[in-house]
């Protein structure tokens, strides 16, 4: 039998070959079992894996042992959802047994006010796990893009002598430089801002609605790395019905995923409501709504508070998603309604996002960089 014929019979599994004219033996008929406990015929109906935490460990082992790691996290997100293994994880000999990931730490979050004191451990080493390499890849980015729009947003174009930066009015004229009478001529001056004006102060407003799980741990992870730099001030509040003040626990963003609760309804207008008692200086805060934008509570009041918030100078952005799997689902006719207020809304990947971050503190104009990166707005 070919490779070929081998890898389709795989992929279609046994239903495609029911005189089993197709012998497959050692490690291929490995995987063809893991395949079938999943995704066979029988599986949803017979519950494949079994519901003993020794069948579903030896399934987690082998996945790992015959699939790379990026296949083995969307087979474990197929195995909650097509076969309920919510309440398996309940047990930490399971846990310790998954490939942490970001669709992971979704379900433990969803969990965590049923999940038994035992596991509760094991899923907090889980979850610091996930965030421990979150940190490790977007701290440098996301600090060095703050840092460059803080620069450059101090920058002072009109600077008295004693303000003058030399080096970068020097750098800035270089292309002014006269020949003949060996000097250049400063057409461009640049001075030192006055920083402390200049502080911006960024929200992170985040919809804690189950769909919105990625999106939660990402900004969580974005709102701890922000928190630790001086030269903004971070606020991160999270909603569904109720709203929660979560800004103390900055310092600390598996302690802050832990006291979210994921699920639940949705009332932005009820959050926004909050998020105004907030803003102090409108023209140097930036507002970060992570949304779907399905509203529960009253639409006409949340449009005419994101009216009023937008009026009064705040920077206001709208993500759908911040999350590598864009924006599924979402309510279009908010997102239209709140980008004819001329408030953007897209879904925003978290490699992108310290440049958004950037480009905001700037002032640039989101639209335009939502073009320069490709992203479709709503």
């Amino acid at each position: 039998m070919s490779d070929n014929l081998k890898k389709w019979r795989l992929i279609l599994g046994k239903q495609a070959d029911p005189q089993k004219e197709m012998n497959l033996d050692g490690a291929l008929q490995n995987m063809d079992n893991i395949l079938e406990a999943l995704y066979g015929e029988d599986a949803e109906r017979q519950g494949g894996l079994g519901s003993s935490a020794p069948n579903v460990n030896r399934w987690l082992g082998d996945i790992r042992k015959y699939f790379p790691s990026s296949v083995v996290q969307v087979m474990q997100q197929d195995a909650m959802d097509r076969l309920g293994l919510e309440q398996m994880l309940m047990e930490p000999e399971m846990l310790e047994a998954l490939e942490p990931d970001i669709n992971l730490v979704g379900t433990l979050l969803s969990l965590n006010k049923i999940m038994p004191s035992k596991t509760k451990e094991t899923a907090r080493k889980v979850v610091q796990k996930v965030v421990s390499e979150l940190e490790k890849k977007i701290n440098n980015p996301l600090r060095e893009a703050i840092d460059g729009g803080m620069s450059r947003a101090v920058r002072n174009n009109r600077p008295t002598h004693q303000e003058i930066d030399w080096n970068r009015t020097i750098r800035l004229n270089l292309k002014h430089y006269q020949k003949e009478y060996k000097t250049i001529i400063p057409a461009n001056i640049v001075g030192y801002g006055k920083k402390g004006k200049a502080l911006k102060n960024i929200i992170l407003l985040v919809d804690q609605s189950g769909s919105m799980a990625s999106s939660v741990v990402y900004a969580s992870v974005f709102g701890a790395v922000m928190a630790s730099l001086r030269s903004v001030k971070t606020h991160m509040v999270v909603f569904d019905t109720s709203v929660v003040d979560l800004t103390s626990e900055l310092r600390d963003p598996v302690e802050l995923l832990f006291c979210t609760q994921l699920g639940g309804g949705t009332d932005i207008n009820g959050a926004l409501a909050y998020t105004q008692s907030l803003i102090q200086n409108p023209s140097e805060t930036i507002l970060i709504l992570i949304s779907d934008l399905y509203e529960g509570g009253n639409q006409a009041k949340m449009l005419q508070r994101c009216q009023a918030i937008k009026h009064s100078g705040v920077q206001f952005i709208t993500l759908l998603a911040l999350s590598d799997q864009g924006a599924s689902m979402f309510d279009k006719n908010n997102a239209g309604k709140l980008a004819a207020l001329g408030i953007p809304s897209f879904a925003c990947t978290p490699d992108l996002f310290p440049d958004l971050m950037a480009a905001a503190i700037k002032k640039e104009n989101i639209n335009h960089w939502m073009s320069r990166n490709e992203l479709v707005g709503h």
